[in-house]
């Protein structure tokens, strides 16, 4: 974890750059993030695609990818993982995993905690892991955009993230979905299978369904509950 003075440093940091990049685009976000903090960043994703990969090896080919690796995934997004250290052989795969395994979350809270208290599961099995592997970086880069729902509209480029404390670099946070699917489909960007088959916003399987034709894409996450975020950026 950061210290308190080198905290105060990077809090006023990202209060200057959220104003500077305001209007910055992905490259310039990118290049800002690599040139102040080098190997002191890992990008996060959550292996539904490599574009933000794509975009930050354009920059950094030897960065860290940080991937949640919650024990409840598709094996569709374990496998799209491990193509994309595949084709991105330089990266270096961080996989956060939980204190506990599925089987030991079973034991400590009963079965299938995440169909009785859904945010007590994403607690456990992705906040947590999270902020424990982003106290080894002061800043982490997300693939958030503002059209992915209400509650990320007003996403800066750069921002401070109180919660885990560290800076946090959103490159693509001012993406239309047509900029994004362009930017796929024109440079051949590795996807996970499972949007082809109707899976628009990929979580882990017990929480996540296929979305309706023409539906909000992330209304298939904890589909039939008020819950809308699992906690990593809001």
């Amino acid at each position: 974890m950061t210290t308190s003075a080198s905290r105060d440093a990077l809090t006023a940091l990202a209060a200057e750059a959220s104003e500077s990049l305001a209007e910055a685009d992905a490259g310039e976000a990118l290049r800002w993030a690599v040139e102040r903090f080098g190997d002191d960043l890992v990008v996060a994703s959550n292996m539904q695609d490599a574009v933000l990969i794509d975009l930050a090896t354009k920059v950094k080919p030897d960065i860290d990818v940080l991937f949640l690796d919650t024990g409840y995934h598709f094996a569709e997004t374990i496998g799209t993982r491990d193509a994309v250290a595949t084709v991105y052989p330089d990266i270096r795969i961080v996989n956060a995993r939980p204190e506990l395994t599925v089987a030991e979350q079973d034991t400590e809270y009963g079965p299938e905690l995440h169909d009785r208290d859904p945010n007590r599961c994403c607690h456990l099995r992705k906040v947590v892991p999270l902020r424990r592997t982003l106290a080894r970086y002061s800043c982490w880069i997300t693939g958030v955009r503002r059209v992915d729902a209400p509650t990320r509209a007003d996403t800066p480029v750069v921002m401070w993230d109180d919660r885990n404390g560290l800076v946090k670099v959103n490159p693509i946070a001012a993406w239309t979905d047509e900029q994004f699917d362009d930017y796929l489909q024109r440079h051949g960007i590795l996807q996970n299978p499972l949007v082809g088959e109707g899976y628009l916003s990929i979580g882990c399987a017990p929480c996540t369904a296929k979305v309706a034709p023409g539906a909000d894409p992330r209304s298939g996450r904890w589909a039939g509950t008020s819950k809308t975020e699992c906690g990593l950026h809001a």
